[in-house]
């Protein structure tokens, strides 16, 4: 009887066994065919991607959109090469755009925003290679000053020197450079947006500058001008509260 248990529990282990081996191959064979249908559907997908119509028509001309802007960038560098040397004007490819940035001193006076002789050369200059290298995209003016308040002029404030500023430059593009107005918007930031220190004379004077931006073409006048009136907002109202508080100490 012992050995008869014994050979019965034998026979039911080795079916447990084969029972168990046969769940699991199943198993197996499932895992593999479901990683190869995953491997199946991902190529697919991914040669779908590859062929999307109009996909490659997009690369292309986001290289062109790139390579206008780089060969702008060559052509004001050549022509602005003494104003560069300079120090003058700073070129710089940002995710903004092309940068151009001008010290105040080439373009006006100080307080004033009549452009000086040279300043309308300058001018020139740049828009001639917008309408070579550049044409059609939108155009930005930035107007920006210093933080140390107007005494000796009509103007109300530095704000607002910084919007008649950048409008003249504007002015200017259109009435003498052929500028098509549509492209082209003007706005001042005043002392809210510096690039420097305020506490040296180093640093207010390249706090006083006027930018033009050539535009990326993906983005849009409209949308440019949405997100900079926004943060020009925000930068004065900021600058309001801290007055505010400063008064009331």
């Amino acid at each position: 009887m012992p050995e008869g248990r014994i050979s019965l529990t034998l026979k039911h282990s080795d079916d447990n066994i084969k029972k168990t081996m046969g769940v699991g191959m199943k198993k197996l064979c499932i895992v593999v065919l479901i990683g190869l249908f995953a491997i199946t559907t991902s190529g697919c997908a991914l040669n779908f991607y590859k062929g999307k119509p109009g996909q490659e028509k997009k690369i292309e001309e986001l290289t062109t959109h790139v390579e206008e802007l780089e060969e702008a960038r060559r052509m004001l560098e050549d022509r602005l090469s003494q104003e560069i040397a300079d120090k003058q004007i700073l070129l710089e490819r940002t995710s903004r755009g092309l940068v151009i940035t001008m010290a105040n001193d080439i373009l006006f006076d100080s307080g004033k925003a009549k452009l000086k002789s040279h300043a309308k050369t300058v001018l020139t200059k740049i828009a001639d290679v917008v309408k070579e290298a550049a044409a059609g995209r939108s155009i930005g003016v930035e107007g920006h000053t210093d933080n140390i308040p107007i005494k000796h002029s009509n103007w109300k404030s530095n704000w607002e020197l910084s919007v008649t500023r950048a409008t003249n430059v504007v002015h200017y593009l259109i009435d003498e450079c052929g500028i098509a107005p549509n492209v082209l918007s003007a706005i001042g930031y005043g002392e809210y947006r510096p690039i420097d220190t305020n506490e040296t004379k180093a640093g207010r004077a390249k706090n006083r500058r006027v930018e033009i931006i050539i535009l990326p073409k993906e983005i849009s006048k409209k949308s440019y001008e949405e997100v900079q009136s926004k943060i020009s907002e925000e930068a004065r109202t900021q600058e309001e509260s801290k007055l505010g508080k400063e008064a009331v100490k």
